[in-house]
């Protein structure tokens, strides 16, 4: 398996300071050099799409909602970014953990004219990892004005809430199916005047860091002619494990499904390599 090479870029502590108690923060043009080979992994994905596909925009709407994810071992722009960018000493510091592993990758793509808006969420309940060091860096590839940009409510990581998940067309997974103690998301957008909600005008390569715990959601990208490409990177820290969940998992990693014991350890999984240890 390859190995990373840890390359390192200075995180500044007001960024760990409002990861930590805002959930969010933006990076600004920390994956500026990384640009092309991710826009071109991005095509590679596009048109030839993995197992896991989703196109949420009905056939005869305007515009495309395309996601897809876990395509990094077989598109080589996304292993490079995988193991020789600096996001895994990125996530360190924001997570304040020493070791980072690479949990999985996310492509979400809106055309040009796209309609549909991304519900509120957050990811935690649906993933198969437990532990309380995480951190996704959501990367735009276009510029993306505010109107477009994904949305983060302040702080809502500490709300000590699990939320039952959210499919992106915007019907709930089977409550039936899911972990004891789920609740329904509040209806944000009747009361938006109540919450801290965050988001901004990004260049590409910026990122935004946000806690699997923190929830967000996205706006239509109603532009006549700016695409809004979003590559996701989901690393974990040190506390990380494996979790077993009683209803189903996004990504499901079949290979693994049924073989590790709730709490099991990551060590020696393929799926999960080590991206970053500190010396």
């Amino acid at each position: 398996m390859q190995e990373s090479r840890f390359m390192s870029v200075e995180v500044s502590l007001q960024c760990v300071k409002e990861f930590r108690e805002r959930g969010v923060t933006v990076l600004r043009n920390v994956f500026r050099d990384w640009l092309s080979a991710l826009q071109t992994g991005v095509d590679k994905n596009m048109a030839d799409p993995g197992p896991f596909v989703r196109r949420y925009t009905e056939e005869g709407q305007p515009g495309l909602f395309f996601g897809d994810y876990c395509n990094w071992q077989r598109i080589a722009e996304y292993r490079q970014f995988v193991f020789d960018s600096p996001a895994g000493s990125v996530a360190a510091a924001l997570m304040e953990s020493r070791r980072v592993r690479f949990f999985h990758e996310h492509v979400l793509v809106k055309e040009p004219g796209t309609t549909e808006a991304t519900p509120w969420h957050h990811d935690q309940p649906y993933y198969s990892i437990d532990g309380s060091q995480h951190c996704s860096l959501w990367i735009p590839l276009d510029t993306v004005p505010k109107a477009s940009c994904p949305e983060f409510i302040a702080s809502s990581h500490q709300w000590g809430k699990w939320y039952t998940p959210t499919r992106f067309t915007g019907e709930n997974w089977d409550r039936k199916k899911q972990r004891e103690g789920l609740e329904q998301i509040p209806d944000i957008d009747a009361h938006r005047d109540e919450y801290d909600i965050l988001s901004w005008d990004l260049d590409a390569g910026d990122a935004i860091a946000f806690n699997f715990l923190t929830v967000h959601g996205a706006p239509p990208n109603r532009s006549a002619s700016q695409r809004r490409r979003g590559f996701s990177a989901r690393l974990i820290g040190d506390d990380a494990c494996w979790a077993v969940r009683t209803g189903e998992t996004s990504p499901p990693f079949p290979e693994l499904k049924g073989k590790l014991e709730h709490g099991a350890s990551l060590e020696g999984l393929e799926q999960f390599p080590v991206i970053f240890q500190a010396g």
